[in-house]
């Protein structure tokens, strides 16, 4: 793969393919949504593709769709307590328009390691890397059509931190806050989940999260705009 900017990425060596809503290659997560679909019919219940402009600058990657959140909308971190911690942030950073009604993102992209509902929210090893191809078509749309241009992939948690590592080949164990310059374009910046039990736990804040999406926000504005991509508070 070409990755136009003339630098080389680990992630050119990984197999990548658009996402595909009707995906049905992990037999436990399918035959989990066909259950789920029964009892509740007007949910989602499907693949949750990924939301947001794809020339976005910033990706930001979740473990998988809750429950009562992305299964139920069809959008990644929609309708649930963690979403609204995230969207409560990226709005205060620049990075999304929020109202009572509806939320609209700016120059960011999510997405997740799995995208689909797993039981107990607890994907298993063959599950993440079927869906790592996805995950590897994300990255490299990050990538491709925003050449020239600083970007930056935040990943939620130490699972969404693995299947990001795995395809940018980074060695560091997973810590909150962490950031690494894969090349001097790229950043992957490292955050516990905004999970109800890392939120109820104390284990993340508002101000933390706050200043892991400041510190992305320094990042994205330090460098060449493109059509005004660059957008400060």
């Amino acid at each position: 793969m070409d990755l136009n900017d003339g630098e080389r990425l680990a992630l050119d060596q990984v197999p990548s393919e658009p996402f595909q809503a009707s995906c049905r290659r992990c037999p436990r997560l399918s035959a989990f949504l066909d259950k789920v679909r029964l009892e509740m019919p007007e949910y989602h219940c499907a693949p949750v593709p990924a939301w947001g402009a794809q020339r976005a600058r910033v990706l930001i990657v979740g473990l998988a769709p809750g429950l009562h959140g992305a299964n139920r909308t069809g959008r990644p971190f929609t309708g649930d307590a963690s979403g609204r911690l995230l969207f409560s942030v990226l709005a205060a950073t620049g990075f999304a328009r929020q109202t009572d009604t509806s939320i609209r993102l700016r120059g960011c992209r999510i997405t997740n390691a799995v995208r689909c509902l797993p039981p107990q929210n607890r994907p298993i090893s063959a599950e993440l890397s079927c869906c790592r191809t996805y995950l590897a078509h994300d990255l490299q749309t990050l990538w491709s059509r925003n050449t020239g241009m600083n970007r930056c992939v935040v990943a939620l948690g130490a699972v969404a931190y693995g299947s990001v590592s795995k395809l940018l080949d980074i060695r560091r164990p997973f810590q909150h806050g962490a950031s690494i310059d894969v090349d001097n374009r790229l950043r992957v910046v490292a955050s516990f989940h905004p999970s109800r039990l890392n939120v109820n736990t104390g284990r993340l804040t508002r101000a933390m999260l706050l200043k892991i999406f400041d510190e992305v926000r320094d990042h994205i504005d330090d460098g060449p705009e493109v059509d005004g991509a660059s957008v400060r508070r």
